[in-house]
């Protein structure tokens, strides 16, 4: 492998962020830089090079990318053809049959593969894996030339029952590789070989609406950086939070859906515990989304199944995350109930936030704290623009938000981020206590260039004890690029009671994954301190239909994946689901749907005390100015935060100033600088 230098990119909606460590001398520079558009490699490049001089130095690029993500919410994936078993044609279309206002009459949902582009071919699998009807090979060939002619760009293999017996459909898939001009040629048994039709086929057809998009970003970016002198190892994350090579992100590029969120939750989980808080919840306030995620024991929360928006069914492994419209950038304005609302609408990076002064007229979040001083006008983030135009952003409030709510400028501004705040509170609520969890127990840790200016609102909307800021909370992303270890899931379908199960045959698909998963890591030009192989079955009692998720303990011997009994699967299923449910089901039969299996690599972690500013120097303000808090404008600090020494306290109001974020300190609170160089908030009358 070349180079000593590891570089983490998280491409955002409005930014670009860089993470680079020096694995030679244990140091760390960050990058912010606009994103750029339609294609996104032009400010990964420039993100790269403003912080890299000789690419050759380079000897991993970890890359967390929207590309997906947005190609799926913009609708912008490519034309695909679906071949699939006669009388499934629309069982994308018809879904579960929900709707998108579960209490509306009315409906529309387009799936991404339109009705005359999802041709039907003869053959039939049973559910017990029996073939009643081979696939007919010249049908398969026919209807991939139809759709080669119509301009489909992919292909999905949709066949029913493929997951018990996918002989018809590798046969199916065999004749269509060979004919179609390009690798795009997704197969459902390859994609997910689970149980339920449609789950399967929206995830298989997902996966080929995004090949094209994402393979050819790649593939520019790979191409681009080689040509500058990368020879090193290019890995993607994923939405489960492991990384994966460039080139299984590729054939797979379903499971980047969620990957530069699910990289921030990586990092957060790993600065806050190293920093001794092990329960956290995550804030991640870019320019256009508000995403909150809940870390419990310094372990994220994997969900099997998201759905992107409505009708676009995700069953793959992902972090567990909430999105709201509520960034930097998202639109403020007033409805014809006179009711002022934020988002969905995001003014992005281009044209951005009024003060921006690059077209957009109406205001967002960003505008409101430049207009109450919370930002600077005269050094703003990113580094392109050379001031924030405060009177433009003060005219749009007042001419959208001030007149209709007969406000005046800074009342407007305070209530665009009372609404702002209102919503993210909500999220937070959303994933703690509508879920169980007392948010008294968790630290709050904002990030994303926007999160940091809003934590004390959430610490008195919510009541969380106290808020972590991470060194570069502009860059988390970024970071979590860097940190997060290699990691391969598999599924298989079982479908069989615990009395009855095959035991053999389930050691034989654990097997069977572990082998999977240590040769894609062998492959890998990584270098792994250890690897680990987790197993859980997707169990439920007869007559239910949601499953919960069993972790299993496995013995694996000299590689030999020795079998678990069905008694210690029986045990573990009910320690499961009595802490799920609080009790057990009398007479209850257990029934084991899935198997799902992770192979994970771990990477070598860099110390967070490299990134400590050590407890030389002296915390003096570099300046004041005029923030307005509630009704009133207040002289506050301001202070260059990078160069606070470790165990530095601030009372607020104060603000806290870096080249990626700002960090407000509100009336009533404190400011500590811990070892590692993070900000803990709390309020003042706490001990710290």
């Amino acid at each position: 492998m070349s180079g000593h230098k590891t570089v983490g990119v998280d491409v955002g909606g409005t930014f670009t962020d860089i993470f680079v460590l020096d694995e030679a001398d244990g140091t760390a520079t960050v990058n912010k830089v606009p994103t750029s558009k339609p294609d996104q490699s032009g400010g990964v490049l420039d993100g790269i090079g403003g912080r890299v001089a000789d690419l050759s130095d380079i000897a991993v690029v970890v890359h967390g990318t929207t590309a997906g993500t947005n190609a799926l919410l913009e609708r912008k994936g490519a034309r695909i053809g679906v071949i699939t078993t006669e009388g499934l044609r629309d069982v994308l279309e018809m879904r579960r049959r929900d709707r998108p206002r579960t209490w509306g009459l009315r409906g529309d949902f387009e799936p991404v593969a339109a009705r005359e582009d999802r041709l039907e071919v003869p053959e039939r699998t049973l559910a017990d894996g029996t073939i009643r009807t081979p696939v007919d090979l010249d049908a398969v060939r026919a209807a991939a030339k139809t759709l080669q002619s119509r301009g489909c760009q992919a292909v999905a293999i949709l066949f029913a029952n493929a997951y018990a017996n996918p002989a018809n459909e590798i046969a199916a898939v065999a004749e269509v590789r060979a004919l179609w001009p390009s690798p795009h040629v997704s197969a459902s048994h390859e994609i997910l070989p689970e149980i339920r039709e449609y789950e399967r086929f929206s995830t298989t057809a997902l996966n080929a609406y995004l090949q094209p998009e994402v393979s050819g970003y790649l593939d520019r970016l790979e191409s681009a950086l080689q040509s500058g002198g990368f020879g090193g190892e290019f890995m993607i994350v994923q939405s489960n939070g492991g990384v994966m090579s460039a080139e299984t992100a590729c054939r797979y590029p379903v499971r980047t859906a969620l990957s530069g969120p699910a990289a921030g939750v990586i990092a957060a989980a790993y600065i806050a515990e190293a920093a001794g808080f092990p329960d956290i919840i995550t804030g991640d306030m870019g320019g256009t989304s508000f995403d909150v995620s809940l870390v419990t024991g310094g372990k994220s929360m994997l969900s099997p199944q998201t759905a992107i928006d409505f009708g676009m069914v995700v069953r793959t492994p992902m972090i567990e995350i909430t999105t709201i419209g509520a960034g930097g950038g998202s639109i403020a304005w007033v409805d014809n109930g006179g009711l002022l609302n934020i988002g969905p609408e995001s003014a992005g990076s281009d044209p951005g936030p009024v003060a921006y002064g690059l077209g957009n007229d109406r205001p967002t979040v960003t505008d409101a704290n430049v207009v109450l001083g919370r930002i600077d006008p005269d050094h703003p983030i990113g580094g392109k623009l050379e001031r924030l135009d405060v009177e433009a952003a003060r005219a749009a409030i007042d001419r959208h938000v001030g007149a209709p709510l007969d406000l005046n400028t800074e009342q407007a501004a305070e209530a665009i981020l009372r609404v702002a705040n209102s919503r993210m509170a909500g999220a937070i609520r959303l994933v703690s206590i509508e879920r169980g969890f007392d948010p008294k127990r968790f630290a709050f840790m904002p990030f994303g260039g926007g999160g940091a200016l809003h934590a004390g609102a959430m610490l008195a909307d919510v009541g969380i004890a106290r808020a972590i800021v991470p060194r570069y909370p502009g860059v988390t992303s970024a970071l979590g690029c860097v940190i997060a270890d290699m990691r391969q899931d598999f599924v298989q379908t079982v479908n069989a009671l615990v009395d009855t199960l095959d035991l053999d045959q389930l050691a034989g698909f654990m097997q069977d994954h572990t082998d999977s998963g240590m040769a894609l890591l062998d492959l890998a030009r990584s270098r792994f301190e250890t690897r680990e192989v987790s197993f859980e079955l997707d169990m439920a009692y007869i007559g239910q239909t949601h499953t919960v998720p069993v972790p299993i303990s496995v013995e694996i011997v000299d590689g030999k994946v020795q079998a678990p009994s069905r008694q210690a699967i029986a045990a573990a299923f009910d320690e499961t689901y009595r802490a799920t449910y609080g009790r057990l089901l009398e007479n209850g039969v257990r029934r084991v749907l899935n198997l799902r299996s992770a192979v994970t690599g771990i990477r070598p972690k860099f110390d967070l005390a490299s990134l400590s500013p050590g407890t030389e120097g002296e915390a003096r303000p570099k300046a004041t100015r005029a923030v307005h808090f509630g009704d009133a404008w207040h002289e506050t600090a301001i202070y260059d935060r990078l160069a606070l020494p470790v165990g530095t306290v601030i009372d607020g109001p104060a603000i806290l100033e870096q080249a990626d974020t700002t960090v407000l300190v509100e009336p009533g609170l404190t400011a500590t600088v811990d070892r590692f160089g993070n900000t803990v908030i709390e309020p003042a009358e706490q001990e710290t």
